[in-house]
């Protein structure tokens, strides 16, 4: 959509604040996985997703703080430190109650992303 046309008398002026996309989102969060440099994201929703992904990392060892948005409507910011992760297995109570849209936002086509799995011969396995 390229704009959005609307009739009436009188002309509307103002500012409406957007925040991020969760899409987007979730993957940087987990992003923060691959290195032990502190990472911070802006403008982030409020939504439970974005919560359960904070939780998820939390019980990673991954240090999590939020920060509110400055104006009502503005996104948080998020800041993640993976420097001491204490564990590689995520807690299965938790990422039951994410909806499938990281595993969405990572199957898009133009995603190319691959994982190996160690076969009963020490191979590695593509998936």
């Amino acid at each position: 959509m390229d704009r959005i046309r609307i009739k009436g008398g009188a002309r509307l002026k103002g500012e409406i604040p957007i925040s991020g996309a969760k899409n987007a989102a979730l993957p940087l969060m987990a992003a923060c996985l691959l290195s032990d440099k502190p990472l911070v994201l802006s403008n982030m929703p409020s939504l439970a997703d974005i919560a359960f992904m904070t939780n998820i990392l939390r019980g990673l060892g991954v240090e999590a703080n939020s920060e509110p948005g400055v104006r009502p409507g503005d996104g948080s910011t998020l800041n993640l430190s993976a420097r001491n992760i204490a564990s590689t297995t995520a807690d299965y109570d938790i990422v039951r109650k994410m909806r499938a849209s990281l595993s969405r936002a990572w199957a898009t086509p133009r995603c190319r992303c691959r994982a190996a799995a160690p076969s009963a011969r020490g191979r590695s396995i593509s998936i």
